[in-house]
């Protein structure tokens, strides 16, 4: 399986932008570390919902570029940390 077979390709743009959002959430002093994953899953279902229309699909893949956002640098940041 590959990424195809989850999110659809309209989201995949989605995806990159939530990283720069949450670079920026995380450089921002008033906002704690445990309100920006759901910072960026609030952005990325406005933005699916306003962008393709409001869907079962819609949400479903919204809230799974939020996710491949947030596991995506966590996995960065862990490999690179190297514990």
């Amino acid at each position: 399986m590959d990424l195809a077979s989850f999110l659809n390709e309209n989201y995949y743009m989605l995806v990159p932008a939530l990283w720069v959002l949450g670079f920026a959430l995380k450089r921002t002093p008033s906002v704690p570390n445990w309100s920006i994953i759901w910072v960026l899953l609030g952005f990325s279902l406005v933005f699916g919902v306003i962008a393709w229309g409001f869907s079962y699909t819609g949400v479903i893949n919204a809230i799974i570029a939020a996710g491949i956002a947030v596991l995506g640098h966590q996995m960065v940041k862990q490999t690179i940390k190297k514990g």
